[in-house]
């Protein structure tokens, strides 16, 4: 097998790419915010994240613990990307349900796991705003069907209003 049909299955493809990198975002928040405000392993709340940074160190432990912990979703993410093809009136209703689930386990999780460092808020009030954080930036940028999605014939619209009526005397505000 050639190497590049391998690497060519190691990046997601369509909507699942930019859902890798939403995903990714949050994940590195709590990373560098951990990397930041960590001072010593035993201040880590995940006791598996401690043992890595207490047997490896702080740094590279914590690199190694996040690297093997996301593995597997960033796994799922570009198989499903390649081989899960849904009828069209399911795939967004399934999507939609997706993004729910890695909203809440993943970018929620990691929006708590990087907000106990400076806001102390319970865990489900955090993990919920990290959710609603998430969905909100999936579902304006995703999904064709959200009102602050711009597809093709809204942006032609808006910019020929905006060529039409830009500081113009036809303009009703101009007047």
């Amino acid at each position: 097998m050639r190497l590049s049909r391998v690497f060519k299955f190691m990046i997601p493809r369509g909507i699942w790419l930019k859902r890798t990198v939403l995903l990714f975002s949050f994940i590195f928040f709590d990373y560098f915010v951990t990397l930041k405000f960590c001072n010593s392993p035993l201040e880590e709340g995940n006791i598996y994240a401690r043992m890595f940074m207490q047997s490896y160190g702080k740094t590279a432990g914590l690199t190694l613990f996040v690297l093997l912990i996301n593995l597997p979703i960033y796994v799922i993410l570009c198989l499903d990307s390649r081989y899960v093809r849904l009828p069209e009136r399911f795939s967004t209703k399934v999507e939609v349900l997706v993004d729910l689930a890695f909203g809440w386990f993943v970018a929620g999780a990691h929006f708590y796991g990087a907000a106990s460092w400076f806001w102390m808020a319970p865990s489900v009030t955090s993990q919920a705003v990290g959710l609603i954080i998430y969905e909100l930036i999936a579902l304006s940028s995703f999904y064709p069907f959200s009102p602050l999605h711009l597809t093709s014939s809204r942006r032609r619209v808006i910019g020929d209003y905006l060529k039409r009526y830009r500081f113009s005397e036809r303009h009703p505000i101009a007047t």
